[in-house]
């Protein structure tokens, strides 16, 4: 793990802004991504870009590439030059983190067979009311859980007939990763504050603007 990086999870004054903005970010997050009351898909790309923001907050544009070869997969950002993939799930449990997003079998069994850890994970877990936060798991950590655990206690391939989209970590695998003493924790208290979110507003402005 980069050491700079961890200067993220001692910083006392960054630890209190993400615990103080990131609830509310989240929460915009989702009100951008919903229609109808139901939050879409594309509310994964905005966390995503949400937690890049705050590596570029942190560390300096300079210091944080964010045009990330095809090639590197599990790869959405690197920082000082190390490759991170950033991770959001919803609710109390740990399952459902998708490892790659694919509903071809033969490319997901492909996957099974060829995986390993291959960069640091920044994972954020989302409890409204409840306990979660926002973790840092080094690469040296997942090898370590996936070597202990075995690749088919790591990876859940997608049920046949299902349409899942994607190939996941199992629940066990997550809860031993992030409970790991070498993975980085920021606790969070996830609280909704009421905001009065206009979704058009912002295009509005700029159809108004000369």
């Amino acid at each position: 793990m980069n050491l700079k990086i961890r200067e993220l999870f001692e910083d006392k004054e960054v630890i209190a802004k993400i615990q103080n903005k990131l609830p509310k970010l989240f929460h915009l997050a989702e009100l951008e991504s919903s229609r109808a009351g139901k939050i879409g898909m594309e509310v994964g790309s905005v966390r995503e870009k949400i937690i890049v923001a705050l590596f570029i907050y942190k560390f300096g544009e300079e210091n944080v590439q964010t045009e990330i070869p095809i090639t590197q997969a599990e790869v959405d950002v690197t920082v000082y030059n190390n490759p991170i993939s950033i991770k959001t799930i919803t609710g109390r449990n740990f399952g459902g983190v998708k490892l790659i997003w694919t509903v071809d079998r033969v490319k997901a069994r492909e996957f099974l067979d060829n995986y390993h850890p291959s960069c640091d994970m920044a994972l954020v877990q989302i409890n409204w009311n409840n306990g979660g936060g926002f973790y840092y798991i080094p690469c040296e950590v997942q090898e370590e859980i996936f070597k202990k655990l075995g690749r088919t206690k790591y990876i859940k391939l997608p049920v046949e007939g299902t349409n899942p989209r994607g190939v996941e970590m199992l629940a066990e695998a997550l809860v031993n990763l992030v409970e790991h003493k070498g993975t980085f924790k920021i606790p969070i208290d996830w609280t909704k504050e009421n905001i009065d979110f206009k979704p058009f507003q912002r295009w509005l402005e700029l159809w108004q603007n000369d």
